[in-house]
């Protein structure tokens, strides 16, 4: 039995079409792997209580106050307000700002053991609402409202963990705190963010949940005092901004495209204000 001859095309054509399979198959493959989730935009785990191995921040705090501005809040319409202490320690004299070239002379009341300071003036304005026993989560937003550079302004942060501040100089000592990624701010401010130190940390209630300490403006870390830290500082108050009246709640939630117009009316209604040290 005889087979048909092939014509001679469809044998070539047979030979090329098997050699460019084999060259196909042999070709390395470098596909990517699909990329990871991307990174949460809500709040994560919970936070966990501060230990001893928390990574630390260091602060120099002159020998002798100097002459500056920071930032303050009411807690109390009867004339309590919390600042960072750095800010009022050692100040000669010490005023909130109502007004163009216009102060209220305050009162400072330091807790040795906290950078939270407390100030006293006769009479204040609305009280921010406190959210100090709130359980805080990694990647929480929070806001930071004030005067940095001098200048009404305002920062946002998500929430990082728990470090250690260090303090060496005037008032040494050390202490749990907060550390934020700032995640943005004011459009037009650049560089530092001093000035803001004093400013309250709120959530997006309006609450607040820490007092803004410092910062490390080449990691981009914004640090606040840990709640348990204030709640500390303000039990050492003859008269407890908590037996005010409740504090007024904000008109609405504060969030990253309103944070500023939320800042505006905070400051225009005195509940954030400049504090000025002479020394």
């Amino acid at each position: 039995m005889k087979f048909p001859k092939l014509p001679d095309w469809l044998v070539y054509s047979a030979a090329v079409g098997a050699l460019l399979v084999a060259a196909i198959g042999r070709q390395e493959q470098t596909d990517a792997p699909e990329p990871p989730p991307p990174f949460p935009t809500e709040a994560g785990a919970p936070l966990g209580p501060a230990t001893p191995f928390d990574p630390s921040v260091l602060v120099e705090v002159p020998a002798k106050a100097e002459p500056g501005v920071g930032t303050a809040f009411s807690i109390s319409d009867d004339g309590v307000w919390l600042t960072a202490r750095h800010v009022v320690d050692g100040c000669a004299t010490t005023a909130i700002v109502v007004g163009d070239g216009q102060g209220v002379a305050a009162q400072v009341h330091v807790d040795p053991r906290s950078e939270a300071a407390i100030l006293i003036t006769d009479g204040g304005a609305p009280a921010l609402p406190l959210g100090l026993d709130k359980p805080l989560r990694h990647g929480e937003r929070a806001f930071h409202l004030g005067y940095p550079q001098g200048r009404p302004g305002e920062a946002t942060s998500r929430l990082i963990g728990s470090e250690t501040l260090v303090v060496r100089g005037r008032g040494a000592r050390t202490e749990p705190v907060l550390a934020w990624t700032e995640t943005g701010r004011t459009e037009t401010l650049a560089g530092t963010l001093a000035g803001l130190s004093g400013a309250p940390a709120l959530d997006a209630a309006g609450r607040v949940i820490g007092v803004t300490v410092a910062e490390a403006p080449r990691r981009g870390r914004i640090y606040t005092t840990a709640p348990e830290t204030v709640r500390a500082t303000l039990a050492t108050l003859e008269a407890p901004a908590a037996e005010t009246e409740e504090p007024a709640p904000l008109a609405g939630p504060i969030t990253p495209d309103n944070y500023g117009r939320a800042g505006d009316d905070l400051r225009r209604n005195l509940r954030i204000a400049q504090v000025m040290c002479l020394a």
